[in-house]
């Protein structure tokens, strides 16, 4: 397979302000150009788009695609689990809403410490193996976001696993709350191959601070910005697929542009390509990737990721005073100031960041 596949996390939306209203139109024809030009690793999720994504992902591929034309991913839930007999419902529930008859790849989702005793609990892996067993799976897997000797310990006790799905790009790489490289290099020792999530750090990548842009361009002019955090990903020893949440036709026509004939990057870029992380990292006050996980069950229903955005953005520039952008959010969500410190979005955070001390930065600036 070609290594780029289509993750249906960030697709076009009608009304920005709701994620499940998504534009169906579009996402069909960023799904032709996609198929037509070679690609088919389809990647998407039960929580994703608020419980959307699958749906859509039945009416603009599956209705419209014969099932030997793409390959289909998606997940467990496991943050939904209370007890075994939830896999077998959950499973069945996205067979529906897919429409897709199996799956090519099928996850146990978005395992942490925590996670983990959850899966162990409701014996997820016991559930994924007997579904590939029995052929409604071809291959199974987990996605990840937790330390490299949690994953260890997971892989050691799980050889059966097909592949690791892993948060990997040129940002995260040294990060010491995500330790990509750590990650990487357990799954390796574990003859494990590797599909990257978040390549783009929720499209962080591709707005970068100036002087990092200049250091990229000097590189290859021709070659955008996302280019290079995309093939820094696909350059790894071990990488099968990297994931790209495409949000409209134009992201998908600069994502086939480079990785249709793909071209690994050299030493040389590979040097470079990490320190324009080390450059960005001083850059970021919240490493948020806005993946919204830690949205949904906000009992104040504060827009966490919003917040965090315009606070980086604020720190970047300087600026300080009343922010048009923050009101407009807080007439329709609840303030950064409302927070009652519960801890659920921490709970749900893949970045581990502390959201309850971070929505008090945020409160403290635009309030």
């Amino acid at each position: 397979m070609k290594k780029l596949g289509f993750g249906t996390m960030r697709l076009p939306l009608n009304d920005p302000k709701n994620v499940k209203d998504i534009d169906v139109a579009q996402t069909e024809k960023m799904f032709d150009l996609f198929l037509d030009s070679g690609f088919e690793y389809v990647d998407t999720a039960y929580p994703y788009h608020e419980g959307e994504s699958e749906r859509v992902v039945r009416k603009a591929l599956v209705e419209r695609y014969p099932r030997h034309a793409y390959k289909l991913a998606t997940k467990l839930p496991t943050f939904n689990l209370k007890e075994p007999e939830d896999c077998e419902r959950f499973f069945n529930e996205q067979l529906e809403k897919t429409g897709a008859g199996y799956f090519d790849y099928y996850l146990v989702h978005c395992l942490t410490t925590d996670l983990y005793e959850v899966a162990k609990k409701c014996r997820a892996f016991e559930f994924v193996s007997r579904m590939k067993e029995e052929g409604k799976v071809k291959e199974i897997g987990f996605s990840f976001h937790d330390t490299p000797e949690k994953l260890d310990e997971i892989l050691t006790d799980h050889p059966e696993v097909d592949f690791v799905q892993l948060q990997i790009n040129y940002l995260d790489w040294e990060a010491p709350n995500v330790q990509s490289r750590g990650c990487y290099e357990v799954a390796r020792k574990h003859g494990k191959e590797i599909v990257v999530m978040e390549p783009i750090k929720g499209g962080s990548l591709v707005n970068v601070p100036e002087n990092v842009k200049e250091l990229l361009n000097k590189m290859d002019p021709s070659m955008s910005i996302a280019s290079w955090a995309i093939r820094f990903a696909a350059s790894l020893d071990g990488v099968r697929m990297v994931l790209s949440g495409m949000s409209d036709l134009a992201q998908m026509e600069d994502n086939l542009s480079y990785m249709k004939d793909f071209r690994p990057l050299t030493d040389d870029e590979m040097k470079t390509v990490l320190h324009a992380g080390d450059m960005i990292r001083k850059t970021i006050a919240i490493p948020c990737t806005a993946c919204e996980y830690c949205v949904a069950g906000c009992p104040q229903h504060i827009c966490i990721p919003d917040y965090f955005k315009l606070y980086n953005e604020r720190q970047q520039t300087l600026s300080h005073g009343k922010s048009k952008a923050y009101d407009e959010l807080a007439k329709t969500h609840g303030k950064a100031s409302d927070c009652i410190g519960c801890g659920q979005c921490e709970s749900m955070c893949p970045q581990h960041l502390p959201i309850i001390e971070n929505l008090k930065k945020a409160a403290e600036s635009f309030e």
